[in-house]
């Protein structure tokens, strides 16, 4: 009991929930002064392993500034990012005590008097990460949100922020790619996999997807064909020999680290530039010293969090509508877990990968 009132006095001091007196109605209208409902939020009062440190707890209530939203969350996924931020090893992550995640999508229900460009019942996202998605109900100035389009599921809007996005911008931005230019990317089973197989597609370019071997190898070969890749290889057979006819790779897209980025760099055509993104495998890219003197190859990293920095709030909505558009006309779609709240514990496990190989675990509230 003790830890639980520490860990809420936390929250307070963090400016999380401002305490303010239970007992105000719920209701979806502009007021002059009004209270939020009380939520439940999964927390964590230090940095370390996320299945030992984030605990489901309840929130007081909040009272509602002139310039806020309360924002009803209605789905929020659980991201590597998230994971870091809570092991306390990701570049930017807020102070503890702390809510998790930094995605998601929410329903406006309420709104304070100079609040102009949000109304009651617009969907809304995060306008950057970090903002702690992982509970019920938020309270925030009205310019942590972007509004979205509402004529698509949830779980889309709730996750378009960053995958999609990465998986746009690296194709938009790093190489000039034209007309059945070759892409190679490890992961490609990942979200960013899959949103890069479908948008290369649209493109009429050509993904070389490599992918570690696993029992429903043709399983996963017959999905990512569906979504428009081109070819599906394993790690140890990443050959040249295998690309004749396609044309040498420009770019590759490295989410993995270790062998897995070796292979990524085997493929690369001379002048060939390879993003990194993530590590999952949690090792480092080891190059050739060959590669980089005879073929000239180029290293480089992408984090979505410095284009969001750099550029635009309208740029970065403008990106976010085209992809949900997409996701509209059924050209872009990708696996995701729908979990229940109260099931959060095993969300995190299973996005920890303790149950094996999962789905982006997306949580509904």
């Amino acid at each position: 009991m003790a830890a639980m009132s520490s860990l809420i006095h936390g929250l307070n001091r963090a400016g999380i929930c401002r305490l303010f007196p239970f007992g105000r109605p719920l209701a979806a209208r502009s007021l002059g002064t009004w209270t939020s409902p009380a939520s439940q939020a999964a927390v964590y009062n230090e940095h370390g392993p996320p299945d030992q440190v984030v605990r489901v707890v309840d929130i007081p209530a909040c009272s509602l500034k002139e310039n806020e939203v309360c924002v009803k969350m209605l789905a929020a996924p659980i991201n590597p990012s998230d994971i870091n931020r809570i092991e306390g090893v990701y570049p930017i992550r807020p102070p503890v005590p702390a809510v998790g995640g930094g995605e998601g999508v929410g329903i406006v229900i309420a709104k304070g008097d100079d609040v102009g460009n949000l109304f009651v019942n617009d969907l809304v996202i995060p306008a950057s990460s970090g903002l702690g998605t992982w509970r019920n109900y938020i309270v925030k100035e009205e310019d942590a949100w972007c509004k979205v389009r509402n004529d698509i599921p949830i779980e889309y809007a709730a996750t378009v922020s960053v995958n999609p996005c990465t998986a746009f911008r690296m194709l938009e931005d790093i190489v000039a790619l034209g007309a059945r230019d070759v892409v190679v990317q490890n992961g490609a089973t990942s979200m960013v996999g899959q949103c890069v197989i479908q948008l290369a597609h649209l493109r009429d370019l050509q993904t070389v997807n490599i992918v570690r071997d696993r029992p429903n190898l043709q399983e996963v070969t017959g999905k990512l064909k569906k979504l428009g890749a081109t070819e599906v290889l394993l790690e140890s057979q990443s050959s040249k020999d295998l690309l004749v006819g396609l044309g040498k790779p420009l770019l590759g897209l490295n989410c993995v680290g270790g062998s897995a980025a070796s292979a990524v760099m085997k493929l690369l055509g001379d002048g060939g530039t390879m993003v990194t993104y993530g590590g999952m495998s949690k090792k480092p890219i080891t190059v050739a010293t060959s590669a980089m003197i005879f073929k000239n190859l180029h290293l480089r990293g992408f984090w979505m969090q410095n284009w969001v920095n750099e550029h635009t709030r309208e740029e970065f909505t403008g990106m976010t509508d085209y992809l949900l558009g997409l996701v509209k006309k059924g050209v872009l779609q990708y696996s995701m877990e729908k979990v229940p709240f109260s099931q959060f514990s095993l969300a995190l496990e299973k996005a920890m990968g303790k149950h094996g190989s999962s789905s982006k675990q997306v949580l509904i509230f």
